[in-house]
This record gives structure tokens, C-alpha cells and sequence, in this order.
């Protein structure tokens, strides 16, 4: 009965607190007095293995095969990349024509409309370009992956340059439609 007055005497704010504890210390005494939590001394598989027989040798796998760049899948790139840039050559006449003739007129006034529709018309023209070098750049990722992972050998400088090539055309559009765009007035 004592210890139901001195549980009584306590203030409220003690008895979580040393319920809290109890079971704090019982997960403590669980732990260490089970033995569990160590490993056993009992030989393991490994140590019984006998290491004078010679193990069975590791398969070996396949010889990476070289894989040369697609002539073929690199001309058709190549073809569509300069496609692209006779497209974009040809339309751009009538672009900075008629870009020239906007340069200062208002938004959305007659000559400025002409422009625009000029602009996107050249942007267009050059998806050829743009798509040729998207798919030369998946290309050599795939190509990049499959050296790195030993599935080909040999190198990317056919893939690389045909990318450089593209890559070129591409900037240089770039800068032509930022020039033409530049004479005109912003919204």
C-alpha cells in the first residue's frame, strides 16, 4: 500500500515521465541480457570451404564488338542538317527583306505583322537543321554509353564531326534570327 501513497503523493507531471523510463530501461535490459545482438562463434560456411581444390573459372563474357559509325545513318544526318540550312538560306531573303522594311514601324501595324510571319517562316525552315543535329546528338550519347559500358569499341570522331558540322549551322541560324528579331520592336 505504500507504494499506491507514494505513486498518489506524485505530481501529475512526474508519472509520464516515469512511465516513459520504465519501459525505457526494460528495451535496455532486453537488449544486452539476450545475447542475441552478437554474432555467433559457430564456423560459417565459408571457413569450411577447401581451398585446395581449384574453383571453377568465372565465365568469361563476350569480347566487346567494334561498331563502326553508320556510314549510312550518318550521311542521311548529314544530308538533313545541310537540307535544313538551304531551307533556312532560302527563306532568310525574305526575312530580313522584309524585317528591314519593319525595322521601327509599330507593334502589330501591317509591315511588323509581315515581319513576324516572315520570322516564323524562317524558324521553320530550319527544323531540318535543328532535328539533325537532336538525333547526331543521340547518336553519340548512344554510341558515347555503349564504348563506356564495353559493348563497342572504336571511336566517335566520324559522329563527332558530323555533330560539329550540324552544331555550326545551328548557332549560326541562331545568331541570324536574334539579329532579325533585334530590329524589331518587342511587345
Amino acid at each position: 500500500m505504500d507504494a499506491r501513497r507514494a505513486l498518489d503523493a506524485m505530481p501529475m507531471m512526474l508519472r509520464p515521465l516515469l512511465s516513459s523510463l520504465a519501459l525505457f530501461l526494460t528495451g535496455c535490459a532486453a537488449a544486452v541480457g539476450g545475447g542475441d545482438g552478437y554474432p555467433s562463434l559457430a564456423r560459417r560456411p565459408v571457413e569450411s570451404q577447401d581451398y585446395e581444390t581449384p574453383a571453377a573459372a568465372p565465365s568469361v563474357p563476350a569480347p566487346a564488338v567494334a561498331v563502326p559509325a553508320d556510314d549510312a545513318e550518318l550521311s542521311r544526318y548529314a544530308a538533313q542538317a545541310s537540307a535544313g540550312a538551304a531551307n533556312f538560306d532560302k527563306a532568310y531573303a525574305d526575312a530580313e527583306r522584309l524585317t528591314r522594311a519593319a525595322s521601327g514601324a509599330a507593334i502589330s501595324s501591317d509591315p511588323w505583322v509581315a515581319a513576324q510571319a516572315a520570322i516564323s517562316a524562317l524558324e521553320a525552315a530550319r527544323n531540318d537543321s535543328v532535328s539533325a543535329l537532336a538525333a547526331l546528338d543521340t547518336l553519340y550519347t548512344e554510341r558515347t554509353n555503349a564504348i563506356a559500358d564495353g559493348k563497342a569499341t572504336g571511336t566517335l570522331d566520324a559522329i563527332d564531326a558530323a555533330r560539329g558540322q550540324a552544331l555550326a549551322a545551328v548557332d549560326a541560324q541562331n545568331d541570324r534570327l536574334d539579329a532579325l528579331k533585334a530590329k524589331l520592336a518587342q511587345p
